[in-house]
């Protein structure tokens, strides 16, 4: 007997909706997964966008109404991809609908909004995760363990940052992103950088931040002459105490000149340190402070490294970022299909949203603030 089908409903075919799609049309040819996806239905904005997009995606129809996808009898997961704003009532409407959510971060544009996804997911047994997806790295899973094996001795120190270029030159125009809805910096990459903080060391007990607006005016749309003020941050800065006693700091920044994806962090130890940056996604730089080795050892991505050997079964060949999309919808499917849980999922989501609600109100009150 071949495998069950699941109906995947995709809302938004914008860039991040692209990469669910491939990770969900791939997943089979690399990942065991204990049930085969169809890409049932699409919806956007329009019926013309949602036609066009499904033709391109391989989706077998298109709606220009989430609402019908999210009530359609053939979709079975709901994966998210549209502005912030609209996460909470697809959400909240496909967990009535008793289906599988699939969100992509931030999980909501409040912390408040987010609390109350969380507990209708979990008050009705439904399996959710949260687009995270940087977590899937295998270097990143790999210095996880270091970490809790105690090879690094206590953890003395913790160094993170998103900064992206997107947003660096002024006359990017106003979009969902610079919405007050929509969070600013912190909210759009800083979650980021805060999940990836939580996944390696643990939660946060405090933090103080101060946040910056570098482009105070944008223009209102695409090739308009008028500009708006902007009302959210372009970049953050932020100290953070863990519950575990670690001391951190943090740094969001979407207009950081020059720079890509750096999505980077370091954690210092008594007996050791890691290094790493998704710019060189495929290293992992490791410290030892054994005597004559006392610079950082690269280690490159390879079979040694779950899930690397499903994609490749040579070392250094590299995994990209769509990769880590594939490995996600693996654990979404599996968790779908047992009815079991991701990680991260929308508590885990919630509990982003609270640090970064909590950095905004330190750089307000000019404060720690406690979590």
């Amino acid at each position: 007997m071949g495998k069950s089908e699941t109906g995947i409903g995709l809302v938004g075919s914008g860039f991040m909706g692209r990469c669910h799609a491939n990770a969900f049309r791939s997943v089979s040819g690399l990942f065991d997964v204990p049930v085969e996806p169809r890409l049932r239905l699409l919806a956007d904005a329009s019926g013309e966008i949602a036609r066009d997009a499904a033709q391109t995606l391989g989706f077998e129809r298109a709606t220009g109404d989430w609402e019908t996808l999210v009530n359609d009898d053939d979709v079975d997961i709901v994966a998210i991809t549209a502005p912030n704003i609209l996460h909470a009532p697809i959400a909240l409407a496909a967990i009535k609908a008793g289906k599988t959510v699939y969100c992509e971060k931030p999980l909501s544009t409040t912390a408040a909004i987010a609390q109350e996804m969380t507990e209708a997911a979990e008050a009705a047994g439904i399996v959710t995760m949260v687009g995270f997806n940087f977590q899937r790295n295998p270097m990143v899973k790999f210095a996880r363990e270091i970490i809790a094996s105690g090879e690094l001795g206590e953890v003395t120190g913790f160094r993170g940052r998103h900064a992206e270029n997107y947003m660096a030159d002024p006359n990017v125009p106003h979009s969902f992103r610079t919405d007050v809805h929509g969070g600013g910096a912190l909210a759009d990459i800083g979650s980021h950088i805060i999940s990836m903080a939580r996944y390696l060391l643990g939660p946060m007990a405090e933090v103080q931040a101060d946040c910056q607006t570098i482009h105070s005016t944008r223009p209102k749309t695409r090739n308009s002459t008028e500009r708006a003020p902007v009302e959210v941050d372009d970049m953050t800065h932020a100290l953070v105490r863990f519950e575990s006693g670690v001391r951190g700091s943090l740094e969001a920044n979407w207009a950081a000149t020059a720079r890509t994806m750096d999505l980077s962090w370091e954690i210092t130890g008594t007996r050791g340190a890691l290094a790493f940056t998704q710019e060189r996604m495929n290293e992992l730089s490791f410290w030892s402070g054994r005597p004559g080795r006392n610079g950082y050892t690269k280690i490159e991505a390879g079979p040694a490294h779950p899930p690397y050997g499903q994609f490749c079964p040579a070392p250094g060949h590299h995994l990209g970022f769509n990769d880590l999309k594939v490995i996600e919808v693996a654990e979404l499917l599996t968790a779908h299909s047992s009815g079991g849980t991701c990680s991260p999922d929308f508590r885990e989501a919630y509990e982003v949203q609270r640090a970064v609600e909590a950095m905004q109100q330190s750089h307000a009150n000019r404060q720690w603030v406690s979590l």
